[in-house]
């Protein structure tokens, strides 16, 4: 990947060049996860790399090549599916090939947020771009125009089975192109695509033999929600070590489980890594040493602040393997068939396979889920934790409350914890395990890792929450034990609350502060803390 890619992805962060729109430019190499978040937040240009524009040129002739030669090739001069048998004649591809794209457009429910779709639509750019498709330059110019241009298609959230691509999805997306179907304009207005287009200056494209296939084979749905979940869980993960370490401060807790030698003995690298950003974001603590004494009875804590470490490690390490697979997935060509270099001799081979199947995708999104629901789970048995205040040796009014019985204090959001703990069971039951077959029986093992997908998202927005209650309960329990202060670290996720929430004084509506830490949360605000 060309070094001034990365130099101009950088650049999208830097305030001081906030007016420089960045450029992603398309050479055949992985995108990363950022570059699919900038994208998809119009925050930066996309083009192709003279380079790859070239491999893709080379890629097209051969392919007209081989079809000129007469022999059948699956989808370039058949139907597709159950009708993979019945030849096209060569004065109908054109016609194929649009009816592939209307036929497919069978998408219900609400649109998918913009910010999806813009990262699908770029996902799909750069696997045609590494000229495996057959696709002319025109076609993905195309798609490209529409990205720069700020018009995204609307794209109906639920039809995908995720294995013969995301068909339903990228169909929509594909009837955008061709001057059907509705857009979404810079304004957020839907309208129209065919008026959209011309007044962006733009030509609906007619599609040529394969590329009505091409644009709507891929996993290119799975892989964007994955993308954008991978940047929001690297936010949300500061915030969850954050609000752990702060109540294991606020409950008055031992720091001695996270001695370094425990985790050296339980060998698991999650863990110890936990382990270590808790311990460091608690070194100074005042808090820790004036309960360390004989007039504590307490031998050891809950599981809840204890056992921190492995839970969190658990999912920290699941989360590095989920990572792994979305890296390879932001490099592949998920297309069929495919355009390969021959064998033996010149030419090319056209291979038809099953690269578009989304299990190598699906099961990764259903593991996220699976880890999104113990953050919260562990998270709200701390929030109990400080709330219950079993302990006279914690020092806290029960339920954080001003002055109990007058004062309800944060009673009620250890409710709202457990609501959104319970939805993330749910959640967290994997949508790939569950197969429909689908196309006649020709398709009959799909990966449904769309839902998977819509399921982790879901997921992602109710641990959140699940967070924010804690770091809300954390920071007022905190305030129990001034003039003593935390670790450094402890303290700046505090001060990073107290820019949003005061202290509670008397009782007032948590929901606004709930909503405001979720704010700080999505922002990343709590990177600087651990």
């Amino acid at each position: 990947m060309p070094d001034d890619r990365h130099s101009d992805l950088q650049n999208a962060d830097n305030p001081s060049l906030s007016e420089q729109r960045p450029t992603i430019r398309l050479d055949g190499s992985p995108l990363s996860a950022g570059m699919v978040e900038i994208v998809a937040q119009s925050r930066a240009h996309v083009e192709i790399h003279p380079d790859a524009r070239q491999r893709v040129a080379l890629c097209r002739a051969s392919l007209e090549n081989a079809a000129e030669r007469g022999a059948t090739h699956y989808g370039i001069n058949t139907g597709f599916g159950k009708f993979s048998r019945q030849r096209v004649e060569a004065s109908e591809l054109r016609e194929l090939q649009a009816n592939l794209i209307r036929s497919h457009a069978a998408g219900v429910g609400d649109p998918l947020p913009s910010e999806i779709v813009r990262a699908v639509m770029l996902i799909l750019a750069a696997s045609l771009t590494r000229a495996r498709s057959g696709v002319r330059l025109e076609l993905i110019d195309s798609l490209i125009g529409l990205l720069n241009a700020g018009l995204t298609p609307v794209v109906p959230e639920t039809g995908s089975v995720g294995a013969s691509g995301d068909l339903a999805p990228l169909a929509h997306i594909a009837l955008a192109l061709i001057g059907e179907g509705s857009v979404f304009d810079t304004n957020g207005m839907q309208r129209n695509a065919a008026a959209a287009l011309s007044d962006a200056g733009l030509e609906p494209v007619v599609l040529e033999a394969k590329e009505g296939l091409a644009l709507i084979n891929g996993t290119h749905l799975m892989c964007a929600r994955l993308a954008l979940l991978r940047q929001r869980f690297e936010r949300l993960w500061p915030a969850a070590i954050a609000a752990a370490t702060m109540s294991l401060d606020a409950c008055r807790a031992t720091d001695a489980f996270l001695d370094p030698r425990v985790y050296e003995a339980r060998n698991q690298p999650g863990p110890s890594r936990v382990a270590e950003s808790m311990l460091a974001m608690l070194q100074g603590s005042e808090i820790i040493p004036s309960h360390d004494n004989a007039d504590d009875p307490r031998v050891q804590d809950p599981y809840s602040i204890r056992c921190a470490p492995y839970v969190l490690g658990a999912v920290l390490d699941s989360a590095t393997s989920i990572w792994e697979c979305l890296d390879a997935e932001l490099g592949a060509v998920t297309d069929n068939p495919l355009v390969l270099p021959a064998s033996t001799g010149g030419g090319v081979d056209i291979v038809s396979a099953g690269n578009f199947h989304g299990m190598p995708v699906a099961i990764p999104l259903d593991t996220l889920a699976i880890g999104l629901a113990h953050i919260a789970g562990i998270a709200e048995r701390r929030i109990d934790q400080m709330l219950s205040a079993h302990d006279p040796e914690t020092h806290l009014r029960p339920f954080l409350s001003p002055k109990p019985g007058l004062h309800s204090g944060l009673m009620i959001v250890q409710y709202t914890a457990a609501a959104l703990c319970n939805e993330l069971a749910g959640l967290a039951a994997p949508a790939s395990v569950v197969n429909i077959p689908t196309s006649a029986g020709i398709e009959d093992y799909n990966s449904f890792g769309p839902r998977s997908a819509a399921k982790a998202d879901r997921a992602m927005g109710l641990v959140e929450r699940v967070v924010a209650i804690e770091l809300l309960c954390a920071a007022q329990a905190l305030e129990a034990h001034r003039p003593l202060r935390s670790g450094k670290g402890v303290e700046r996720a505090h001060e990073a609350v107290r820019t949003v929430v005061t202290p509670l004084s008397s009782d007032r509506p948590p929901s606004p502060d709930i909503e405001a830490i979720a704010s700080l949360i999505g922002a990343g605000a709590f990177a600087d803390s651990v």
